[in-house]
């Protein structure tokens, strides 16, 4: 395994099996340098989404590199789904990144009343090759299943906030089982994860950092981890975790630090009982 390996999604569309993440990155000229140092580094997958406000950046960031060599993801934002609404989205996404296609195009949030709709619209620009792939974020079971009722294609992925604090078990057994790529967002949790001993004692033992210890522990576990950053050291050190492997038994211990929270505090949004978001 090393940085270019990758996952076959269901459709048989091969995705990097690690990345960058670029949200919180608002500043154009930043986005583009991470994503540019990242190409140059070795990345192939970068990840970013309309809300996040940097396509422009991340469009910038991509010049001077073959278009074989980078696989882009963005994301349709909550206010702008429903069917004719996301495929206008669509547009403007590929228009800001300044691109063709996009080779994976997520739906964000599960929006209550509109998140079927929403993947009608992701089914023709997948069916009209706006988007070598489709997937959803944020969707529990209870969502994929709604798809399910009426999708002529399922999803491909699911990207959703993991951690060694949040594992995601039964929801990743559930996509492993439908033969969909889980893919992390802050995959290094809260800042106090870095700080845990044991974490701290397994690095120690690889000479490797307790977040590149968390990255492989993604890996090992068939988890994309896309780990944010914006500076040129650490996004080089992010990846820095192909030339070690971690024991069963310490795979164990990392999982058991799971205590179910999330880093990221769901307070943004309302939400109805089955984690729809209610605008």
């Amino acid at each position: 395994m090393n940085i270019k390996s990758t996952v076959t999604l269901s459709n048989g569309v091969k995705m990097p099996r690690f990345g960058l993440g670029v949200w919180q990155i608002s500043d154009e000229k930043d986005a583009a340098n991470a994503v540019h140092e990242a190409l140059k580094a070795g990345y192939v997958l970068i990840d970013t989404a309309a809300v996040y406000g940097n396509e422009k950046g991340v469009g910038e960031g991509l010049k001077g590199f073959r278009r074989d060599e980078f696989f882009i993801t963005t994301k349709v934002w909550n206010d702008e789904q429903g069917y004719d609404a996301a495929l206008r989205a669509c547009e403007e996404s590929l228009k800001k990144l300044e691109l063709d296609f996009v080779d994976l195009y997520l739906v964000h949030w599960p929006v209550l009343g509109r998140f079927t709709d929403t993947w009608r619209a992701m089914e023709r620009l997948y069916e009209e090759g706006l988007t070598r792939s489709i997937g959803v974020s944020n969707f529990a079971e209870f969502h994929i299943l709604e798809i399910y009722k009426s999708a002529h294609v399922p999803p491909m992925v699911n990207q959703i906030e993991i951690s060694p604090f949040i594992t995601q078990t039964n929801l990743r057994a559930f996509c492993a089982q439908e033969g969909i790529a889980v893919e992390a967002y802050s995959p290094l949790g809260r800042a106090k994860i870095l700080r845990d001993s044991q974490l701290v004692k397994i690095g120690l033992k690889h000479s490797k950092t307790p977040a590149q210890i968390i990255l492989r522990w993604h890996l090992q576990n068939d988890i994309i981890p896309i780990p944010k950053s914006s500076h040129v050291q650490r996004i080089r050190e992010n990846a820095d975790i192909f030339d070690f492997e971690l024991s069963a038994e310490e795979i164990k211990t990392i999982s058991a630090l799971n205590q179910n929270k999330h880093a990221i505090k769901q307070t943004f949004f309302n939400f109805d009982e089955h984690g729809s978001v209610i605008l």
